[in-house]
């Protein structure tokens, strides 16, 4: 039914996607448009804001074309996103002051290592974060203290700092709503994520006015109505989660020790912990899930920085391939040793590293090697890197997850999802729809409209497509699980 329509924004580091569902979860249109990504400097990461906006206007419209709906006709729209992205723009007209910051970018690098240095306890105590370049505040001190006047500007209350969420959601209510969810609000590292509000320590220390900041909702949450100006017709924003909590929601991951992967431009690995806050001994990061009716369920999360990205590089910057999807049949008809290791620390390594500097490397090559090998090796870098993860959950939270669920472009790839569950061990189980972060952002909004009667309800309706088990003998797994931490060993800036 029309009235029962859920419209999801999931905004990417590479793309901007909607997706229209049902409310069994079905999928009833999709649309898609991939975005330019700006690379000024080294390391450095960027977006135009109004890129995004475009896009995202774009998409809509399509996908209620492509479903036969009027904006109207749609019960509520989610919103998720690229995570730690940083937008800062004019409260009088929304305009940005600078190109987005992406998550990716490291631009900060050394500055948050000064401070890691001597405020790591303290700031992890509050925010279950390492400081790192690749959270929001460095990025908001750095926009303010290079565009001139903004510093003054942002005290003075004129400008406006969002994720993108946030700045997405003040473009469709046409600036009457400077809101964010309690996720995104816990990857800025200035979100004390126990007591549930920014916190003015951290605000001193990163150097981030208050009267900047937007307002933190629950993820299913009255963020506003759509400008009539936007799509003709006024529509509740109900839901609102950063990328990898919104997979979580979506790959229904309500119990603690259930823990999901989700495989896109990076790979992002969230294991549930319940309403417990379980520190990480481990350079885990330890976040905010989902929060509900107040009450925050937490989460130990594990980032990987190139996943999908690995694979745009063997295309792109190789030229290896001409599209992703060759990659399986190269795997599969590989005849080499597997002693090839390709360590993507394009952007240095994520958790449980956190080694910026770190660089990445192809070792273990003969006169034998060839593309095959190389494709092979990027593929198994993801599942190697899972592995990393899920050791340092299985440490800190006791016990080890005993399945894992898989969502986002790569799992379309059985070589893959069979190589996950070959090197980690353990069962691999993909969903039948794999866009779980679009879905979660739907779920989160029918939520709050009534279309999704509570989380009981949603876990009715996740249904597996395969489920990959292990068949890898345990002697061989060792083996390459070794040359592994061999590999990353030598490209670590401190190794």
């Amino acid at each position: 039914m029309a009235d029962k329509a859920i419209l999801a924004i999931d905004q990417g580091t590479t793309s901007t996607r909607a997706m229209i569902f049902d409310s069994r979860g079905g999928v009833l249109a999709r649309a898609q448009a991939e975005l330019r990504q700006h690379f000024p400097n080294e390391g450095w990461v960027e977006h135009d804001p109004e890129d995004i906006w475009r896009d995202t206007l774009q998409v809509c419209k399509e996908a209620l074309g492509k479903a036969g709906l009027k904006p109207g006709e749609v019960a509520a729209i989610g919103i998720t996103n690229q995570r730690e992205t940083t937008i800062v723009w004019e409260r009088a007209t929304g305009k940005p002051i600078h190109r987005a910051i992406v998550w990716q970018d490291r631009r900060t690098a050394e500055e948050c290592r000064k401070l890691e240095a001597v405020h790591s306890l303290a700031v992890a105590a509050k925010t279950g974060l390492v400081i790192d370049a690749y959270f929001s505040a460095s990025k908001i001190a750095w926009i303010l203290d290079q565009v001139p006047g903004a510093r003054a500007r942002a005290e003075a209350g004129e400008l406006a700092f969002g994720t993108v969420d946030c700045f997405l959601l003040w473009r469709l209510t046409g600036g009457k709503s400077h809101r964010t969810d309690a996720t995104n609000a816990a990857r800025t590292l200035i979100y004390d994520i126990k007591a549930q509000r920014w916190d003015e320590e951290l605000l001193k220390l990163f150097r981030v006015p208050r009267q900047m900041l937007p307002e933190v909702m629950d993820n299913a949450a009255d963020f506003g109505t759509t400008d009539i100006e936007v799509f003709g017709a006024r529509v509740p924003i109900a839901g609102m989660a950063g990328d990898q909590q919104a997979a979580t929601v979506g790959q229904v991951c309500f119990e603690a020790g259930q823990i999901k992967s989700t495989y896109g431009t990076g790979c992002f690995a969230l294991l549930n912990t319940g309403p417990t806050f379980v520190p990480s001994k481990n350079r885990l990061l330890t976040t905010i899930a989902y929060r509900l009716d107040g009450k925050a369920t937490y989460a130990l999360e594990g980032s990987i920085f190139a996943a999908g990205s690995t694979i745009q590089w063997l295309r792109d910057g190789l030229k290896l391939i001409k599209s992703a999807g060759e990659t399986e049949a190269l795997a599969r008809g590989g005849a080499g040793s597997g002693n090839v290791y390709l360590v993507p620390a394009f952007t240095g390594l994520g958790a449980p590293y956190w080694d910026p500097f770190a660089r990445g490397a192809i070792m273990g090559l003969t006169r034998d090697t060839g593309i095959a090998d190389i494709v092979r090796a990027g593929l198994e870098a993801v599942c190697y890197q899972t592995g990393d993860l899920m050791g340092a959950m299985a440490d800190d939270f006791g016990k080890a997850p005993t399945t894992l669920r898989v969502d986002g472009g790569m799992t379309v790839n059985d070589w893959v999802m069979q190589r996950l569950a070959d090197l980690l061990g353990v069962p691999v189980e993909r969903p039948e729809v794999t866009e779980t972060t679009a879905l979660g952002a739907a779920f989160l909004a029918g939520l709050k409209v009534g279309v999704y009667p509570s989380l009981k309800a949603l876990s009715q309706l996740w249904a597996r497509d395969r489920r990959f088990e292990p068949s890898m003998p345990e002697e061989e797994r060792r083996r390459r699980r070794q040359g592994w931490v061999d590999a990353v060993r030598r490209v670590r800036s401190e190794g």
